[in-house]
Parts: structure tokens; C-alpha cells; sequence
């Protein structure tokens, strides 16, 4: 009972990390469109996430993105030596939303509400691997208000702080197959999850047709306090175990800080190139400490390392009402060798992405993008349960997400 308890606690603790969800890179479509690149490019109000030192370039008052997209997930598991497979298929819906609002020559503020993480991972209940994970859906939303002093024509910075809320729900199966507990289950939801931050930027534009852009975001930390956690199914010898009755847990739950840099070239009037260089220091989450209403606690190893992601970008003005973007990106995964878990099945990526705008008026645009991103097949496992157990074997994940997005500005 001891044994399986500890089990529960540790397969419950590798679930529940916002940090282990997918970095979802989807903050505006006409930088989604050109691979995601913005820290040295003035579009529009997408600026106030990517780089808000920029939104004292943009050339209106008053400038408004609106952006939405749906990000299909796609995840195939097999293992080989005993024949198990498996699959996840999944929606999730990311948004965004720019305001910048010009209030003199020199100073510009802005406002950004965006969704940079999320996990949404749902496999046949009872599974081989439902000791790991059944279901998990994490969301995270970021409110970023920001101001932009620009200092003569060629230096500008902003920054602001980073209000950050959320909520986790997750279930699993309390052991293997063939267990005592093979069909019991545990939930656990945790919800008003809130933190802050903050974040910083600048931008230099040494001569004309070319900027360089730099910013960085603050770690954040998610204190999850008092969420419930509720057991399932239990069989009738352990329903009436006091460690079985519903109980309340908390955690902290990493969300780690990222510096970006990058430049912007206008190779004519109606051609522009950018790179980005990311830098997302996820060595911050070392492990996962858990802990139950009931007494009990557990330390998960995680182990992550920093990672980077290098994005490239692309935009062309074909006349008064087209403009055409592509892009591409090489993005690293942070999970080591035998720390891979199917509740994130995260390994090395491509990304592949296009879009266009189709200009209304002066005013009014309408932005299309798309991004299909290519994640490595891999082979590995999870090897860190306290009874020195492991589950692995062979993960194949896709995404496609097309969007649809709103520019407004006067």
C-alpha cells in the first residue's frame, strides 16, 4: 500500500507542470506568418508582445490586432516489445489581442493579452501508459500592459509587468495494468492560478531599412494553492482508506524566462527578411514538488535543459492590397533522455508557416496564417519512478494551425 501510494504521488507530480506544456508560439498572425519572428519588426500592434520598445514606430495613433487560431495536435505511440499502441488527437484554440495607443511623439503605450502556454493531451482512458496520464488540460493566459519611449529617431525601450492566471486539470489511473488499482483513477483541478512578471525590450535602427531588436520576459512562478484532488473507482479494500479520501494539493509550477534577439533588413521597399534567435532557460525546472492536504509529498525530477529556437521570416507588399509572408523555424526541445513523458510528448521541431493580408481600406485588414509543425519521431522513455520502473517507447507528434486574425488601426 506504502509502495503504491508513493507511485500515485509520483506519476500524479510528473503531470501537472505548466512548464512541461507545449510553448504555444502562436502570439499574432502576421509574425506567425513570417516563422514567428517580430523582436526587430514594426507590423502592427503584435509588436506590444514581441518587442513593446517597437510600438513607438508604428506610424498610427491607435492600433488594434485581434488574432485567434485552431492548433490540431496529432500524437501516435507504439512500443515495440509488447506491441502497445496508441494515439491523441487534439484542438486547442490559442488568442491573442494588441492595443497601442500613441500618446505623443516620444511615448507610446500599449496593452497585450496573449496565451504563450498551454496542454492539451487526451488518451484511451486506461491505456497502457494511464498510470502516467489519462487527460491533461492546461491553460495560461498573460496580461501584459507595456509603454515605449522612443529616444530620437534610431533607439527606443519598453517593457511592463506581466500579470500571468490559469489552471490545470489533469487525470490518471493510480497504477498499471493488471494492478490492484488497474482502473482507478485520480483527478486533480486547480484553478485561479495567478503570478507576475515582467518584461523588457529595446530596438535600434542604426541606419535606415535595418533594426535590431532585443527582449527578455521574466521567469514566472504558478502557485497552485488548495486545488482538489478527488480518487476514482477504487476498489471496495480501499474505500474506506483515509489516504484515498478527497484531499487538496499545492505546487509551484515554472514558467521560465526567455531572451530574444533578432534583426529586420528591407532588401527593397516591398521586401523584408528577419531572423529571431530564442533562448528559453527551461534548466529552471529542476523538479516538481508536490504537495497533498493529506501529509503526503513528492519530489519529481524533471531535469529540463535550456533550449533554443531559431526563426526565420519573411514579407512581401505585392500592391495596395496584398502582403505576402513566409517562414520557417528549428525549434529544440528541452526534455533529456529518460525524462520524456507522454502527458508532453515534446521532442526536436520544425516549423513550416505562411499567410497573407488583404487590406480592406487604410484602416481595416484581414490576416491568414497557417503553421504546420514537423516534431522528430522519437524513442524514449520516463525512468524516474521511486520503484525504479520505466514507460517508453516510439512517439510520432504533429501540428497544423491555421488562423484568422483582425488589424485595425487610425
Amino acid at each position: 500500500m506504502r509502495k503504491l501510494l508513493s507511485l500515485t504521488l509520483m506519476a500524479l507530480a510528473s503531470s501537472t507542470a505548466f512548464a512541461g506544456g507545449y510553448r504555444v508560439s502562436i502570439q499574432g498572425q502576421k509574425q506567425l506568418a513570417m516563422g514567428h519572428t517580430g523582436v526587430a519588426v514594426i507590423n502592427s500592434a503584435e509588436v506590444a508582445f514581441f518587442n513593446p520598445a517597437g510600438m513607438a514606430y508604428l506610424d498610427k495613433k491607435f492600433n488594434v490586432s485581434v488574432g485567434a487560431n485552431a492548433l490540431f495536435s496529432k500524437t501516435r505511440f507504439q512500443n515495440s516489445e509488447y506491441n502497445w499502441t496508441n494515439k491523441s488527437d487534439n484542438l486547442g484554440t490559442p488568442f491573442s489581442v494588441y492595443a497601442t495607443y500613441k500618446l505623443n511623439d516620444w511615448l507610446t503605450a500599449g496593452l497585450a493579452v496573449y496565451t504563450p502556454y498551454g496542454n492539451a493531451v487526451a488518451w484511451e482512458k486506461n491505456w497502457e501508459g494511464a498510470h502516467l496520464v489519462n487527460d491533461i488540460d492546461l491553460q495560461a493566459i498573460f496580461v501584459q500592459p507595456s509603454i515605449s519611449i522612443r529616444v530620437g529617431d534610431h533607439f527606443s525601450v519598453g517593457g511592463g509587468p506581466i500579470y500571468a492566471m490559469g489552471s490545470v486539470n489533469f487525470n490518471r489511473n493510480l497504477a498499471p495494468a493488471g494492478g490492484l488499482t488497474e482502473n482507478a483513477d485520480v483527478t486533480i483541478d486547480g484553478k485561479n492560478i495567478s503570478a507576475w512578471g515582467y518584461n523588457l525590450g529595446m530596438m535600434i535602427n542604426p541606419v535606415e531599412g535595418f533594426r535590431l531588436g532585443l527582449n527578455y520576459r521574466s521567469e514566472i512562478i504558478m502557485e497552485a494553492r488548495d486545488g482538489d484532488a478527488t480518487f476514482n473507482n477504487l476498489p471496495a479494500l480501499l474505500q474506506n482508506d483515509p489516504r484515498f479520501n478527497p484531499t487538496t494539493f499545492d505546487a509551484d509550477l515554472p514558467l521560465p524566462a526567455e531572451l530574444t534577439a533578432g534583426l529586420s533588413v528591407n532588401v527593397t521597399d516591398k521586401w523584408l527578411v528577419a531572423f529571431d534567435y530564442n533562448y528559453a532557460m527551461w534548466s529552471a525546472y529542476k523538479a516538481l514538488e508536490v504537495r497533498f492536504g493529506n501529509g503526503q509529498e513528492s519530489i519529481n525530477p524533471r531535469n529540463y535543459k535550456n533550449s533554443s529556437t531559431y526563426r526565420f521570416g519573411t514579407q512581401y507588399l505585392a500592391n495596395d492590397k496584398f502582403t505576402f509572408r513566409a517562414g520557417y523555424y528549428i525549434d529544440e526541445s528541452p526534455v533529456q533522455d529518460g525524462y520524456f513523458a507522454p502527458e508532453t510528448p515534446r521532442n526536436e521541431s520544425m516549423g513550416f508557416t505562411g499567410g497573407l493580408t488583404y487590406q480592406f481600406s487604410e484602416k481595416l485588414g484581414v490576416d491568414l496564417s497557417f503553421l504546420y509543425l514537423h516534431l522528430d519521431q522519437v524513442d524514449n522513455s520516463y525512468d524516474h519512478f521511486s520503484d525504479g520502473s520505466s514507460f517508453g517507447g516510439t512517439y510520432k507528434s504533429s501540428v497544423f494551425s491555421p488562423g484568422l486574425g483582425i488589424t485595425y488601426g487610425f
